[in-house]
């Protein structure tokens, strides 16, 4: 029997963001009921279009949104070929594949910031004096703009898309917890964890408590015990490591509890 066979798994990522991480819970024999709490919307094209990319070494994209929306507002050929594209795990460089960008920078595991800064493109000496684009969201973690003028670059920071709370019923989610059909949350951003809460209400925490929550990284998981879930498990990154985190569990575990047990 495939290790998720008969168990339905909630997932969190934005709308069309999803399908790779479906595609590997499908594998192993879940239901997947994507559930995407964050809604993805354009930020002012303004300061992108007013940049001269030439003027820059290294463009540093944060996400498979920050791809979009960025080459949504400046299409690949305005893009030099001289310029370095960089990103942070395979979805960004996949969606930079997508683009027509064949060569990308991006680290072989450990997918988060520290990960690209351990990369020797992201040294002292092979930064110091170079202009770097960022192109991220609306708000988000400092710690790469902050590491990289410490290392000696020129970093602008631009936002070309915003995050929002998905508008969401969550009647349907909640009833089939209620039912006990719900095996597992998986989360990937502790913002889509603030925004399934606020959506859901006390429903949602009482998931929280229930449920086995994954999350990749260890800034989640730290969100998510902060927020009262009390079965929390990191798994490893990417798709391909959240699926295997979720069959080395819930293979070895009895069905979830339920809201009603």
């Amino acid at each position: 029997m495939l290790p998720l066979a008969g168990r339905c798994i909630v997932t969190t990522r934005p709308a069309g963001q999803a399908d790779g991480l479906a595609g590997e819970l499908s594998m192993l024999g879940a239901e997947v009921l994507n559930f995407p709490v964050i809604g993805i919307a354009a930020a002012d094209p303004a300061p992108l279009q007013a940049l001269n990319l030439a003027d820059f070494q290294l463009a540093f994209f944060v996400s498979p949104n920050a791809v979009e929306q960025a080459f949504r507002i400046r299409p690949f050929e305005d893009w030099p070929a001289a310029l370095l594209l960089a990103t942070v795990g395979p979805a960004s460089a996949r969606a930079l594949a997508l683009q027509g960008c064949p060569v990308v920078i991006s680290p072989g595991s450990g997918f988060d910031s520290e990960s690209v800064l351990a990369l020797p493109e992201f040294s002292a000496e092979a930064l110091a004096g170079k202009r770097v684009l960022l192109l991220r969201g609306d708000g988000g973690r400092e710690l790469l703009a902050d590491t990289l003028r410490e290392r000696g670059a020129q970093v602008v920071q631009v936002s070309c898309y915003r995050r929002v709370r998905a508008a969401l019923d969550p009647a349907p989610l909640l009833m089939r917890f209620a039912r006990g059909e719900i095996a597992a949350l998986v989360f990937s951003a502790s913002e889509g964890l603030r925004f399934f809460l606020e959506i859901t209400g006390a429903g949602g925490h009482a998931m929280l408590q229930a449920l086995p929550c994954f999350a990749p990284h260890p800034r989640i998981c730290a969100a998510l015990q902060e927020a009262g879930a009390t079965h929390v498990r990191q798994t490893g990154a990417g798709d391909v490591g959240i699926a295997a985190g979720l069959a080395e569990y819930l293979a070895a575990s009895p069905p979830a509890p339920s809201a009603k047990s």
